[in-house]
């Protein structure tokens, strides 16, 4: 039997590490141990190891010193550099988000949909003395949580959200408190305001503000704002709603 006759012909092995290397972009902040990424993935201890050991060969994940913990490596932030779309996307929105940060004290991001999930492109912090940084630049996690990631599902339409929901459904677990029903109300309450909010289900004692907007290079795209539950007054989440759909209509 030829290899072009076997199942497993070697795609199999790539589409487990690019999965792997997507879980661990999801924790940037501690990085993933070999148990946390072999329960991820369903994958046996001894297949997972074998695939990090060579994807830290090859320079694309990094392990921590005591070999514990494993991270995105430097060669995988030196192939993004070559994405030139996505670099001239978070250089036309860095002023707005810039600008958002000053005017709302809160934590700014640009948000991207790959897929299935949101990714961080980009952050500018504000000046709030009560400062809240829930996402990390190039941290990943499925679309509907948190208020840019919702932004971006409500914008897709309803069958494309639907079967998204549906297919992050197993795996919201390992998020905080939010449920498939949860995503679907946000997902509503988002397209009837125009704005999506988010009230601490992810990051406990968060509060965030998301909205949708156009992108003729990047793909779908959310600026949002994160700050403390505690500075979410009506009138600075009416502001706060103001300045975002502002910022949004810049471009």
């Amino acid at each position: 039997m030829t290899k072009t006759d076997v199942p497993n012909d070697g795609t199999q092995a790539i589409r487990r590490a690019a999965s792997i290397l997507k879980q661990i972009a999801k924790t940037p902040q501690t990085g993933s141990t070999l148990r946390e990424l072999s329960e991820a993935m369903e994958l046996s201890r001894s297949t997972t190891h074998r695939i990090l050991k060579c994807l830290v060969s090859e320079k694309l994940v990094a392990q921590s010193d005591d070999a514990k913990r494993y991270s995105i490596g430097e060669l995988a932030a030196e192939l993004g550099l070559a994405v030139r779309g996505r670099k001239d996307v978070i250089l036309t929105w860095r002023p707005a988000i810039e600008a958002l940060a000053r005017d709302t004290g809160a934590t700014t991001y640009l948000m991207g949909r790959s897929g299935s999930e949101s990714v961080c492109l980009d952050k500018a912090e504000g000046s709030s003395v009560i400062r809240v940084i829930p996402v990390e630049v190039g941290q990943r996690r499925p679309l509907g949580l948190g208020a840019g990631a919702t932004a971006i599902l409500a914008a897709m339409p309803e069958a494309e959200c639907e079967a998204t929901i549906a297919a992050i459904e197993p795996h919201l677990h390992r998020y905080g408190r939010a449920t498939a029903d949860d995503l679907r109300k946000a997902v509503a309450d988002a397209r009837a305001s125009g704005v999506a909010e988010s009230w601490g289900k992810v990051v406990e004692g968060v509060y965030g503000l998301g909205i949708a907007v156009p992108s003729d290079k990047g793909g779908m795209l959310a600026l949002s704002i994160a700050t403390h539950q505690s500075l979410a007054t009506e009138e600075n989440i009416q502001k706060w709603k103001r300045l975002l759909k502002a910022a949004a209509s810049l471009q």
